[in-house]
């Protein structure tokens, strides 16, 4: 009985495993744009990824990890590179993301539900700075590109310059804490 049992399972898995696909995302093409907001204005830019893949069954989203390249930040708003410069080191810093010492952020998909009209739920973990968090929102699917729109709590990930959440008084210094990643991933 236990062989057949063991058998069993085996053959379940051998054929789960055999529906299941990765698809490697092109990082070439695929974008991960950055908007920060404060009192008065915005910043934004774009980011790099260092990889990713999605691993589908029956078209469906079963589980997937992107890996973006911190280091790879830019600025797309400020005109003068001088400012421009300024606003990147200092978002690489500590007082932001420390690059140096966190030079990765990571999305890991844990369920998605099916496409229904081009879009699904998804749920996953990103990791920031060492700390993790899930995180839910909506996958569009258009051929062999997704689109999504994340809405990041930078206070969770211990990034406090100038967050209401850490410090009083700020006044018109503050600096929202939910900063907003759109994301085009290509396969």
């Amino acid at each position: 009985m236990r062989k057949f049992k063991l058998v069993l399972m085996l053959i379940v898995a051998m054929t789960v495993s055999t529906f299941a696909q990765k698809k490697e995302v092109n990082i070439e093409k695929s974008v991960v744009a950055w908007t920060g907001k404060k009192i008065g204005g915005a910043h934004n830019g774009q980011i790099q990824l260092k990889s990713g893949y999605f691993i589908f069954n029956n078209d469906q989203i079963k589980g997937g990890k992107v890996v973006i390249d911190m280091n790879s930040m830019t600025n797309l708003d400020l005109e003068d590179a001088g400012y421009r410069a300024k606003l990147i080191g200092h978002l690489k810093s500590d007082d932001f993301f420390g690059v140096e010492k966190y030079p990765t952020a990571i999305f890991e998909l844990s369920k998605a539900s099916k496409f229904e009209n081009g879009k699904a739920s998804v749920e996953g973990m990103i990791t920031i700075k060492g700390k993790s968090e899930i995180l839910n929102f909506d996958l569009v699917k258009n051929g062999n590109e997704f689109t999504g729109q994340l809405k990041v709590d930078r206070s969770k990930f211990d990034v406090r310059y100038g967050s209401n959440s850490f410090f009083d008084n700020l006044g018109d210094k503050a600096i929202e804490d939910i900063f907003i990643l759109d994301v085009k991933l290509t396969i």
